[in-house]
């Protein structure tokens, strides 16, 4: 396979092959990423990412899903994206389902139709990267649209059919707007309805705008504490169809995992026996990206 830099995929794709047919994020503008810094943003040659197809098609006929990577690979013009699903469908017939990573740029680039299409060739889901649903938080850390634009794009994902999982991150407010945060976020979440959602906590990372500011103390990092109050409001103010919420990334400090709504106040009891120290957190040393 030709793989180009680092490679990064869901947690929930760890068992997929990963048929890299973008390099780097076509944003790569957010300031608190550092994942795609340096990389210019480029789609593959047809050429390239047939011989991938092919090489899948040898040497992993065990595996039954795919990943499309990079940072986000709806951005590819939909003529291009129907010919590589084709060609999935055609030489590993036996893959049951096909994931992509998507933002509200990429997916406002095509119609309702047009994301059907993506559907009925095996694009059963796209990952996306909300982080806030606080339009202030937003712009401060320079994502791409407002809450607003994100829901709508998402929502129309779903109407074609393509699953939804959603990433939100703790602590990316700073300290004056934690609550404000958390309260919008789970609001918006709320306007999506996604399948999933994957929460994860903040860990600046040297080199990139955000951790230059918090260096000069002009972005303030909250504690552990503060990170679960913030989960407690965003879940609580989060209302799904029928979703697992998630909070069991490495960066977390209180392993979750609950389907809302059934599992709401459970979840919320146990976040406020975190909070008064009835249940441990994880070390500072064993958190990581």
């Amino acid at each position: 396979m030709h793989y180009e830099g680092n490679m990064i995929r869901p947690p929930s794709e760890a068992n997929s092959i990963l048929l890299q047919a973008t390099v780097g994020c076509s944003h790569n503008k957010c300031t608190f990423c550092a994942a795609y810094k340096g990389v210019r943003f480029k789609i593959k040659s047809d050429d390239i990412i047939l011989k991938d197809i092919d090489y899948a098609a040898k040497h992993f006929r065990s595996y039954k899903r795919l990943f499309i990577c990079d940072g986000d690979g709806m951005i590819i013009p939909q003529k291009r994206l129907v010919f590589i699903l084709k060609e999935i469908q055609k030489k590993l017939p036996w893959i049951e389902r096909v994931g992509v990573y998507a933002n509200a740029k990429s997916l406002s680039m095509k119609s309702l139709d047009e994301l059907k299409i993506l559907r009925d060739l095996n694009l059963q889901i796209a990952y996306l990267g909300l982080e806030s649903g606080d339009d202030v938080t937003l712009k401060n850390v320079r994502k791409k649209g407002d809450s607003a634009y994100m829901t709508e794009q998402s929502v129309k994902a779903k109407q074609a059919g393509i699953k939804l999982s959603v990433t939100v991150l703790l602590g990316l407010a700073g300290r004056e707007r934690s609550q404000f945060h958390a309260e919008k976020t789970g609001m918006t979440l709320s306007a999506m309805d996604p399948d999933y959602v994957g929460a994860l906590s903040l860990m600046l990372v040297p080199g990139t705008p955000m951790y230059d500011e918090y260096e000069k103390g002009a972005f303030q990092m909250i504690d552990p504490i503060d990170m679960l109050k913030e989960l407690r409001t965003m879940i609580a103010h989060t209302h799904l169809t029928d979703g697992l919420f998630h909070a069991n990334h490495a960066s977390n400090y209180l392993p979750i995992r609950a389907r809302l709504p059934y599992d709401q106040a459970r979840v919320l009891a146990q976040i406020d026996d975190a909070i008064q120290g009835k249940i441990p957190l994880k070390p500072e040393y064993m958190r990581a990206l």
